[in-house]
C-alpha cells in the first residue's frame, strides 16, 4: 500500500513497511530476485485542503512532500527499488488508469447516472458513506447534506451474486471476515409493493423484506430526498406549512437518531383492506437503500414501534408463536400468521410466498431481491484526482476519449 505523502513519515509508516522489507530481504537471502515497489498515493482531497490552506497548487505541495518522505524513508533504510518509483499524480500513471476506465464503458461496466450523494459543505466535495461519521463529515465536523449529482459509477452490483457465492469458497479466511464482506453486500429477499397515494395520480413504490407483515401496516413512511416530497416542495395541492421545518429537522437526525418524522398531509391505500395508511416523511427512512420507502408494521420492527409509539399510531400483531395464543409484541421473528385475512394460519415463510402471489396477481407487486451493495462512485474528487477521460458535447453528449489521446491531463 503506497503511502499519502502527507509530509512526515510516522510510526505507523515504520511499522508498516519494516514488515513488507523483512520479507523482501528474507526472500532475497533465500535466492529469490525481489521487485521491492514504492510509490505514492497522491491524488485526493487533502492534499487539495492542504494547498488551499498555504496558497499553493496541489501539485507543488505534493510533489514537495513526496520529496520529504523520500528522503526519510532512504535514511530507514528500507530495501525499495527506487529506480521503478511511481506517483499515482504523474500523467504516465493515471493514463493507465483512464486506459482502464474507457474499458470498463466498452463493457457496459461504467456509466453516468443520477445519484444520491453525501455532499460535505464545507470542504464542497461528495463523501463515501464510510466517511460520514454520526452524520457530519470526517475532516471538516460539517453537517453532512443529501443531494443529487450526475455522478460516474462502476457497476460493482452487477457481480453482487457473484460475491457472495465466491464468499464461500475462500480458504482459511476469518469467518468474521466473511461474515463482514457478507453484510455489506446485503442481500435481502422480499417483495415490492405499490401503493396509491390518494389524491395525487402516483403509487408508491415499497420495498420489504416483511411483505407477510402487511395486514399489520399502520403507516408508510419516504426519506426526506423522496421525489414524492420533492414533488410537494415544488407547488403540490397540498399545503403544509410545517414541511421545510420538519425535513431540516429530519435531516439533522439520522437514522441512529431518535425517531422522528413529519406527516406529509398524504394518505395511501392498504393494498388488501379498505382503508387508508398516512404518509409520514421519516429520518430513518434512506433514499440508498430499496425504493427509499416504507410501510411501517409496528408489531414486529423495533424502529417502526418506537416511531409509532412517538406519533400514537396504532400497533397491529400479525404474528404469533406455534402452538400458543400468547402475543409479544417485537419478539416473534416466525411463527403462524393471524389478524391477517387470506394468511391467517399460515407459517410466516408460507405466508411470504402467498402475499406475493396475491400481490403479482393484482399487479400492484412483485418478488424483489435488494442488496446493500451500491455501484461505486469514481467521481467523487473536486480537482486534484485522475481526470475521467470523457469529452462533453452540447450536441452529442458524452464522448469518450480515444485511448491513442491518452492521458488526458489534469489541467
Amino acid at each position: 500500500m503506497f503511502p499519502y505523502p502527507s509530509g512526515k513519515i510516522h510510526m505507523g509508516h515504520l511499522r508498516n513497511y519494516a514488515i513488507g522489507d523483512v520479507i523482501a530481504r528474507y526472500k532475497r537471502a533465500n535466492g529469490f530476485e525481489v521487485l521491492h515497489p514504492i510509490g505514492w498515493d497522491a491524488f485526493g482531497l487533502p492534499a487539495e485542503n492542504a494547498a488551499r490552506d498555504n496558497n499553493i497548487s496541489p501539485e507543488t505541495w505534493t510533489k514537495e512532500n513526496i520529496d520529504n518522505m523520500r528522503t526519510q524513508l532512504k535514511s530507514i533504510g528500507l530495501s525499495y527499488n527506487w529506480e521503478r518509483e511511481l506517483s499515482t499524480c504523474e500523467p504516465d500513471y493515471y493514463k493507465h488508469e483512464q486506459k482502464f476506465f474507457l474499458d470498463f464503458l466498452k463493457h457496459g461496466l461504467a456509466h453516468r447516472k443520477e445519484s444520491w450523494v453525501n455532499w460535505d459543505p464545507v470542504d464542497q466535495t461528495v463523501l463515501a458513506n464510510e466517511q460520514v461519521v454520526d452524520g457530519k463529515g470526517w475532516r471538516s465536523g460539517a453537517v453532512v447534506e443529501k443531494r443529487k449529482l450526475s455522478q460516474w459509477f462502476l457497476k460493482i452490483t452487477d457481480f453482487a451474486e457473484d460475491l457472495l457465492k465466491c464468499l464461500q469458497s475462500l480458504k482459511n479466511w476469518p469467518e468474521k471476515v466473511k461474515t463482514m464482506q457478507e453484510r455489506w453486500i446485503g442481500k435481502s429477499e422480499g417483495a415490492t409493493i405499490e401503493f396509491e397515494v390518494v389524491g395525487l395520480n402516483k403509487k408508491l413504490k415499497v420495498f420489504t423484506t416483511y411483505p407477510h407483515t402487511l395486514f399489520g401496516a399502520s403507516f408508510c413512511a419516504v426519506a426526506a430526498e423522496h421525489p414524492i416530497v420533492q414533488d410537494l416542495k415544488n407547488g403540490s395541492s397540498v399545503v403544509i406549512p410545517v414541511l421545510d421545518t420538519g425535513i431540516q429537522e429530519i435531516k439533522s437526525k439520522r437514522e441512529n437518531d431518535e425517531k422522528i418524522g413529519v406527516y406529509t398531509g398524504l394518505n395511501v391505500k392498504h393494498p388488501f383492506l379498505d382503508k387508508e395508511l398516512p404518509l409520514y416523511i421519516a429520518n430513518f427512512v434512506l433514499m440508498e437503500y430499496g425504493e427509499g420507502a416504507i410501510f411501517g408494521c409496528p408489531a414486529h420492527d423495533q424502529r417502526d414501534f418506537e416511531f409509532a409509539q412517538k406519533y400514537d399510531l396504532p400497533i397491529i400483531p400479525v404474528v404469533r408463536e406455534e402452538g400458543t395464543q400468547t402475543i409479544e409484541t417485537l419478539k416473534v421473528v416466525d411463527g403462524i400468521m393471524f389478524n391477517s385475512e387470506f394468511l391467517n394460519g399460515l407459517t410466516v415463510s408460507r405466508a411470504k410466498e402467498v402475499i406475493i402471489k396475491k400481490l403479482e396477481e393484482k399487479g400492484i407487486g412483485k418478488k424483489t431481491t435488494n442488496y446493500r451493495l451500491h455501484d461505486w462512485g469514481v467521481s467523487r474528487q473536486r480537482y486534484w484526482g485522475c481526470p475521467i477521460p470523457i469529452i462533453y458535447c452540447k450536441d452529442c453528449g458524452t464522448v469518450p476519449v480515444p485511448e491513442k489521446d491518452l492521458p488526458v491531463v489534469l489541467q
